[in-house]
């Protein structure tokens, strides 16, 4: 490629870049100065005392306290299901698969990725109309169906993380516990495993970030307008995603709008919280393994 090529290529990358950058500048913006003014305690806890809430003493009706705390809770459920299963299977198709079945497992999980969140939204409705009927009314929609059909949405994630990084392992480091006289179990577990720890945690950043955002699986599952803090997770709850469905779809006045776009705002610092938490982690896991 030529220079013209090269610095065409070079300004239309650079272009690229602050269209993102300005796209993404311009919504922080909007959402900023439209939600907020309504960014008060109110927005949380209502009428309600904000130490009360807390301490489950008095329930919130008119806040977004009951929506963080079911969103929170959903997330938690949803990747503790996940992970095992994730972990697990990545492991057996980097390990132990052979190729025709890795081969065929491979492109399943694939189209399992590119499943829409509706259809798995869906089956756990179905699940969910099958068990009420089963067991005479006492299960249903609730928060348990809803992580783990949130749980069955992210597994290719955590599953793709897995079997890339330990694949990515190179081959002395794969095979000297073994010459060293280490079980293919504890070569796994003590070598393979910690050696690719820091970045086993970016499958588990996704599948944080795809638990807290997703509205059209909840939706079907479980999450409800106005149901306070759950206390079972076979209860329906609230989630912050589906309070704001809630409110831009039926607002009747621009406060409420207002506190739409104020609970936009905390769906994303709570996001990038989450995010900066698994950050961390990750970082503290690298050092730590960089300087054993």
């Amino acid at each position: 490629m030529n220079r013209f090529g090269e610095l065409l290529l070079a300004l239309f990358s650079w272009c690229c870049t602050l269209l993102l950058t300005a796209t993404v500048g311009i919504l922080m913006v909007f959402l900023l100065r439209r939600g907020l003014p309504a960014f008060n305690m109110a927005l949380f806890f209502g009428d309600t005392p904000p130490l009360d809430a807390l301490l489950l003493i008095k329930p919130v009706f008119d806040g977004l306290f009951p929506a963080l705390f079911g969103t929170l809770a959903l997330v938690l459920v949803a990747v503790c299901c996940a992970v095992p299963v994730g972990l697990a299977t990545g492991i057996y198709l980097a390990e132990y698969a052979a190729v025709a079945p890795k081969r065929v497992l491979n492109l399943l999980f694939d189209l399992l990725a590119g499943i829409p969140s509706i259809v798995v939204g869906l089956a756990g409705f179905a699940l969910a109309v099958v068990l009420h009927r089963t067991f005479s009314g006492g299960i249903g929609p609730c928060l348990l169906l809803s992580a783990l059909a949130l749980a069955f949405l992210v597994l290719p994630y955590l599953i793709r993380a897995t079997q890339n990084a330990l694949e990515a392992v190179d081959p002395v480091t794969r095979r000297t516990a073994l010459a060293l006289g280490a079980s293919k179990v504890q070569n796994i577990f003590y070598v393979l495993l910690p050696n690719r720890l820091a970045d086993l945690t970016g499958g588990v950043i996704l599948a944080v970030g795809r638990c807290a955002e997703d509205t059209a699986v909840i939706m079907l599952t479980g999450v409800v307008a106005f149901a306070g803090v759950p206390n079972s997770l076979l209860r329906k709850y609230e989630a912050v995603p589906f309070y704001i469905y809630t409110i831009s779809s039926q607002y009747t006045d621009f406060q409420e709008l207002q506190r739409g776009f104020a609970a936009a705002l905390v769906l994303l610092f709570l996001c990038a919280a989450l995010f900066l938490l698994a950050f961390f982690i990750q970082r503290h896991l690298k050092e730590r393994l960089f300087y054993r």
